[in-house]
């Protein structure tokens, strides 16, 4: 895949980070990786199910988020192999909004395995916020599993441990992250005053 080297070419950033511009992006992107299309596809209906979790006005860029967070597994954009990095560095080359690019850079916790990947530095250029919309992005992403289907926070993480192994980066990271995912899941479902368990299926 070409990327695109004129970032004004498709219009402004704000018009081309709308949700049907993300969708097309990521399956554009990542279509030599069907799974990874239907896991973006399901964690961008449920961030549409979390909607009521952030300001009414943010539900769309939080969903286009959600359809690209997991661009950056596209072979086309692996520079630091790292697809929370690479992927933002992408979408902000090509122009998209800034707090878009944040809000992909730092999805699920990113930061501590960056730290452990020594890409901390690296992750910087993005500004992170612990705020409704990187938390409703980060378990929008960890209820649905890797292949597209809806799983608890637990089930996500104890999945993401067995698969990447014990040594590593992730793994390695997971006291700190694990921690800060819990947490975002807590202060998702008081926003939205539902019970933990209601966020498995899909709405």
């Amino acid at each position: 895949m070409e990327l695109e080297s004129d970032p004004t070419s498709q219009g402004s950033a704000s018009a081309r980070s709308t949700v049907p511009q993300a969708r097309e992006l990521a399956c554009r992107v990542l279509s030599g990786n069907p799974e990874r299309i239907r896991h973006s596809a399901a964690v961008a209906a449920r961030a549409a199910a979390l909607r009521g979790a952030v300001a009414p006005g943010q539900a769309d860029l939080l969903i286009a988020a959600a359809w690209v967070h997991d661009i950056g597994y596209a072979t086309a954009l692996q520079d630091t192999k790292f697809h929370p990095l690479d992927g933002a560095r992408f979408l902000r080359f090509i122009g998209w909004e800034p707090l878009l690019c944040n809000l992909v850079a730092h999805h699920s916790g990113s930061r501590f395995v960056a730290a452990v990947k020594g890409l901390d530095a690296a992750l910087d250029e993005f500004d992170f916020t612990e705020d409704p919309l990187s938390d409703a992005l980060t378990i929008a992403d960890q209820t649905i599993a890797p292949n597209g289907l809806p799983c608890s926070v637990e089930e996500r993480m104890s999945d993401m441990l067995q698969r990447h192994g014990p040594d590593s980066p992730n793994a390695r990271a997971h006291p700190q992250r694990g921690t800060y995912i819990r947490s975002a899941l807590q202060r998702v479902t008081s926003r939205l005053n539902v019970d933990e368990s209601r966020l498995s299926p899909m709405d």
